[in-house]
């Protein structure tokens, strides 16, 4: 995992702590645990900001995802499953989002 910097970067001069918490612990140490794999933590991230609507975080989560090793393919697989139980509309938003993270070609699907 890469030292997380995100949180200094856009809010390091505005809330210090939190930009502590975000880079420190959350990426430094929750996302560290060797009992979940970075590729298991960004499917179930993105699951449940999809979930939750928050599509400026889920953009970024996704790309995540994507360097974690999460394909086209499987990002579908989970974006169409989710509809289900997330909400249709959701799910809509969220395929903007994978094709924007992927690409629209279909080589890319896989």
């Amino acid at each position: 995992m890469t030292n997380q910097t995100a949180g200094r970067d856009q809010l390091g001069a505005l809330a210090p702590q939190f930009a502590a918490l975000n880079d420190d612990v959350l990426f430094g140490e929750v996302w560290a645990q060797p009992d979940l794999s970075a590729r298991d933590r960004s499917l179930i991230t993105v699951s449940a900001l999809m979930a939750q609507g928050l599509f400026p975080q889920l953009a970024a989560h996704m790309a995540i995802a994507k360097a974690n090793g999460v394909t086209c393919a499987e990002m579908v697989a989970l974006v169409t499953h989710l509809a289900f139980y997330a909400g249709w509309p959701k799910a809509w938003s969220a395929f903007d989002l994978i094709k924007q993270t992927y690409g629209e070609d279909d080589d890319k699907l896989d």
